[in-house]
């Protein structure tokens, strides 16, 4: 589970945008402070139930952080704080009213497969990236 030295990220499995995204992590993440699964696999399944989220919340990315959880926007802005480069001015938008940016997130959500397509399984980490994965 969330340690206070590492995050739970869960995200779509399918979803070729979300996978090019924990690609993007994986790599601005030099820490590793994040821990990796696709909300349709088994490791999700204890993650989703404790934090009472639906089994099909797969619009989303979950963020597990320090006992709280996180979606939409608060997710994807909360994970750029922990990123390499510039990647945490991005968590600035936090200011932004949640509505605004939940709307902006929620359309990209909806189109994402139509957009970027969508994979018939869920990724396999690497065996350099296995550990990286729950």
């Amino acid at each position: 589970m969330a340690t206070s030295s590492h995050a739970i990220l869960l995200f779509d499995g399918v979803c070729n945008l979300c996978n090019a995204s924990v690609n993007f992590v994986i790599d601005q993440d030099e820490a590793g402070y994040f821990k990796l699964a696709a909300l349709q696999s088994e490791a999700a399944t204890p993650i989703l139930q404790q934090h009472q989220i639906p089994a099909d919340y797969l619009d989303s990315l979950v963020l597990v952080e320090d006992g709280q959880w996180y979606g939409r926007s608060d997710a994807a802005l909360r994970v750029a704080r922990h990123l390499g480069g510039a990647w945490p001015l991005l968590s600035a938008f936090l200011i932004v009213p949640k509505p605004i940016r939940d709307f902006v997130y929620d359309w990209i959500a909806r189109n994402r497969y139509r957009w970027f397509g969508k994979q018939d399984s869920c990724r396999m980490p690497t065996p350099e990236l296995k550990a990286r994965f729950l």
